[in-house]
């Protein structure tokens, strides 16, 4: 028997379903749709085991949702612009644009090498002004809404590519491609205002029902709503010489008011700018912290440092108690009034910031049963505040109360005198979205001297990018071109400037998901076609985008629906994030990282492909170029065959775990492969084409059509559950029945015919993960039509339930056996069978049998004493 050949199947196979346009989505129709999509990739260049992971996964869920009769929808687009295209024209010498578009060729022959059943007729590249004029055109109707704001912000600046960068291109305080220290600089920038919808993006949260939870968790932490009291102290000079104004804080623990040691302002805070201008030291103070960025986990990480600000707070209750005020590098200008109250015992940077400068530390919530005269703070602050496990001490009237109760009574005397209110606070920020550089949407916008800030007219999109660009000059090249910026003013015909920052990659990706099901419509997307394929059913992709793109989507959903864009509350019904694709670590013996092929390993140990000296095997990590532990998905795909790499990505491990990716593991899929193809033939050779129905099925029919049937059904939940790998385990199982019973001498017809249907069924419940060899076997089986358009076989009824249960045998409520009876046994058998056990008739022993209870088909309980 010839072996299974990929290299010859697969093409072929693909070939065919590109002849039938077999995975093009019908525009409408009256089959059930569903829209099944792989976050899109960056056109790097190559396609990376994440990738091959990702979208077999999402292969899988559409194929089979195609086989149950669903008119399904599985695009591929290209996030294609950003700074690594921006990067590659400055290194290489290319414009981004001829390296990005020869990307993205490179990259679709691989993903087809993959044998992904894709609607290719959708493909859409964000790079594209095709694409990008109905963003420009968006962000006009936005501006009209009232959903754009231009307005001064802290930012993260690298002073040597004079660009913005994102908290994340922040790399221990220096710019990512330069190397320079960031500073924060304030500069006018662009804003979705994605905060006007806080408290619907929290709220929607709970209709989320098929997310993952932690990634609803981390959206709610993200939004951050908070309960507190905003409120203000009266200042005064070191002297007590009073100041005509005031210090407004924002906090969620007002009942610690009575602990209050200091207050802290962020240091670009209006009031620690004014006093820097006549302070040497205030004003290092603020260039230091500047050269931490913005990013939150960068100052939470810092030493918490600050100046004093030669100024002292009144606190509202405590009369000629005052508070010293500090600058302090922990607290943030853009949450709530960029100036807290610190009380140390009970916060733990406030604590850091108290030991550091000598405050005092008054503890003022402790357990309900300690003594507060000699409760004290240590190097943590104590936390606790739920219920009545403690309670408020050293706080004056607030003493003995519960923390909620101390809140609500500090609330009420606080509005009472006139000095504060109850607020609702949110930690999310608004959206900015402009970047200073060329490969990005241009953002409509003309700057006029007379008419200030005027949209690019609609019939004057696409604001295309000028293709003769230079990056030999630092910054943006929208910047310094001799000519595109410079035009007249749509209002008045003055001389005007375009904007040239462009947009954050984050809004190219906040609505392709919506242009995907109507890509070539003159509007940024049909509203036939949105209430036909919208929300999508089910999306996938990594748990790393688990909060700005999606938080940034589901605003953008919102925006377009007020726009008149779409009519739609969640982009995404159904969120799947996978886990990633790890390998080994290897080293040489100078401590250079090495690439798995660089590596032959043995009992003895590993050593260096081609030098023979020892390598170091380390741990096992997520694949990475850094670290080279990257193995190349199209080599893997060239060897074994795209169905050995997809099946296996898909094999062993839950899909939202991280997988290893071993030699042993891939060879074995292989193996396995192999092994299907022999089984199938097999049956081919032992049995003729499929004839008529037998009348009746003998034991070992029946137990081959028991077992496919039921294979049938259970594959059909886990993939619908996206239990990949244990919808895979139950193919084994099948396979492992089935090879005994074709190699049996002397097949009986009815035994024959029932081999020859679990094969059919067979190849279907594979089929979605190996498309390739599934097809190749079907057409062995003697079938003319293609399984990519073939209907899920459905599981006869009488097949898939068993005949016999087990259920538990319980004496005096302690299970001592197990009874396997027909279902549906009658009580008095059931009883009499579990009384006649060995073990149940040890553990009654002497004892009278007072009471037998049976709940037929459950349990059994012999009540005796």
């Amino acid at each position: 028997m010839e072996r299974y050949n990929p290299r010859d199947s697969e093409p072929r196979w693909r070939q065919k379903w590109d002849d039938h346009r077999s995975f093009e989505a019908a525009e409408i129709s009256d089959k059930p749709k569903y829209y099944v999509l792989e976050m899109f990739p960056y056109p790097s260049g190559k396609i990376h085991m994440g990738h091959v992971r990702n979208y077999t996964m999402g292969d899988v869920t559409a194929r089979y949702m195609r086989a149950q009769g669903y008119n399904v929808l599985h695009p591929m687009g290209w996030d294609a612009f950003g700074m690594p295209a921006e990067n590659a024209a400055i290194e290489r010498g290319i414009h981004p644009a001829k390296w990005t578009y020869e990307n993205i060729d490179t990259m679709r022959g691989q993903l087809k090498l993959m044998g992904l059943s894709l609607d290719w007729s959708r493909e859409l590249a964000t790079c594209d002004p095709k694409y990008y004029r109905h963003e420009q055109a968006m962000f006009i109707d936005f501006m009209e809404a009232g959903l754009v704001e231009r307005k001064v912000s802290m930012v993260n600046w690298d002073p040597v590519d004079h660009t913005v960068l994102a908290n994340e291109q922040v790399i221990d305080g220096k710019g990512w491609r330069s190397g320079a220290a960031v500073e924060k600089r304030e500069l006018a920038q662009w804003f979705f205002k994605i905060t006007d919808y806080a408290q619907e993006l929290l709220d929607a949260l709970d209709t989320l029902e098929r997310w993952p939870e932690k990634v609803r968790l981390m959206q709610r932490n993200w939004i951050g709503r908070s309960e507190g009291m905003r409120f203000s102290f009266d200042l005064e000079r070191e002297d007590g010489t009073p100041l005509n104004e005031q210090l407004t804080v924002y906090t969620t623990r007002h009942d610690t008011i009575f602990g209050a040691s200091f207050c802290a302002l962020a240091a670009d805070h209006e009031l620690t700018k004014k006093l820097s201008q006549g302070s040497n030291e205030i004003a290092s103070f603020r260039a230091e912290v500047a050269a931490l960025g913005t990013s939150e986990e960068v100052i939470e990480r810092a030493e918490k440092k600050g100046v004093f600000l030669g100024l002292y707070a009144r606190h509202p209750f405590r009369k000629g108690v005052r508070l010293p005020v500090y600058a302090a590098n922990f607290v943030l200008m853009g949450y709530g009034e960029g100036a807290i109250f610190g009380c140390p015992a009970h916060d733990q940077r406030d604590l850091d910031f108290a030991r550091k400068y000598g405050l005092d530390v008054i503890p003022v919530v402790a357990p309900r049963d300690v003594d507060p005269a000699t409760f004290t703070i240590g190097d943590e602050a104590f936390l606790d505040t739920e219920g009545d496990s403690v309670v408020l001490i050293n706080s004056d009237f607030l003493n003995g109360m519960s923390v909620a109760e101390a809140k609500a009574e500090v609330a009420r005397r606080m509005e009472e005198m006139g000095i504060g209110s109850r607020m609702v606070n949110f930690r999310l920020r608004d959206w900015g979205v402009s970047r200073q550089r060329y490969w990005g949407c241009p953002v409509p916008v003309i700057h006029c001297p007379s008419c200030g800030i005027v949209p690019v007219p609609k019939q004057d999109l696409p604001v295309v990018l000028p293709e003769d660009v230079s990056f030999d000059k630092p910054g943006n090249p929208l910047d310094h071109h001799p000519t595109w910026k410079h035009v007249s003013c749509p209002t008045c015909g003055g001389k005007a400037t375009r904007e040239t920052d462009t947009f954050d990659t984050f809004v190219d990706s906040s609505w392709y998901f919506a242009r995907f099901v109507s890509p070539h419509a003159d509007l940024p997307v049909s509203e036939e076609a949105a209430k036909y394929w919208m929300p999508v059913d089910q999306y996938i992709g990594g748990v790393e985008h688990a909060i700005l793109h999606l938080l940034y989507s589901r605003f953008y959903v919102r925006a377009m629906t007020k726009t008149g864009h779409m009519h739609l509350e969640e982009p995404f019904a159904g969120l799947f994030t996978q886990g990633m694709v790890t390998h080994e670590t290897y080293k040489d013996q100078a401590g250079r990282w090495l690439f798995p092929e660089e590596v032959v390993k043995s009992e003895t140990g590993a050593v260096h492909i081609k030098t023979g000296e020892p390598v170091t095997v380390g741990s096992i990590e997520s694949m990475s170029k850094s670290k080279r532990n990257v193995v190349d998905p199209v080599s893997i795909i060239e060897e074994f065959g795209a169905d050995t790499a997809r099946w296996f990505m898909l094999s062993d491990t839950p899909p939202e775990r991280d997988m290893e990716w071993t030699e042993a593991g891939v060879e074995g899929s292989f193996r396995f492969v192999q092994r299907f193809w022999r089984l199938v033939s097999e049956i081919v050779e032992a049995t003729t084409a499929q004839g008529a129905v037998p009348d009746s099925f003998g034991a070992p029919a029946t137990d081959i059509r028991r077992a496919a049937h039921k294979a049938l059904q259970a594959v059909a939940q886990d993939i619908e559950g996206l239990r990949f790998n244990r919808a895979i385990a139950r193919i084994y199982e099948l396979v492992n029945s089935l090879q005994p019973m074709v190699r049996a001498e002397g097949l009986a017809p009815d035994t024959a015919w029932a081999l020859r249907e679990a094969a059919d069924i067979l190849c279907q419940i594979a089929n979605p993960m190996m498309p390739h060899l599934t097809e190749e076997c079907w057409q062995l089986l003697g079938h003319e039509t293609m399984l990519a358009e073939t209907q899920w076989t459905k599981p006869e009824p009488s097949l898939i339930v068993d005949d016999t249960v087990t259920i538990a045998v319980q004496v005096n409520g302690k299970r001592r056996d197990d009874l396997t009876i027909p279902r549906g046994a009658p009580k008095d058998q059931i009883e009499a069978a579990a009384l006649n056990l060995d073990n149940v008739r040890r553990a009654i022993g002497e004892l009278a049998v007072r009471k037998v209870i049976v709940v037929p088909d459950r349990i059994v309980n012999v009540v005796a004493g």
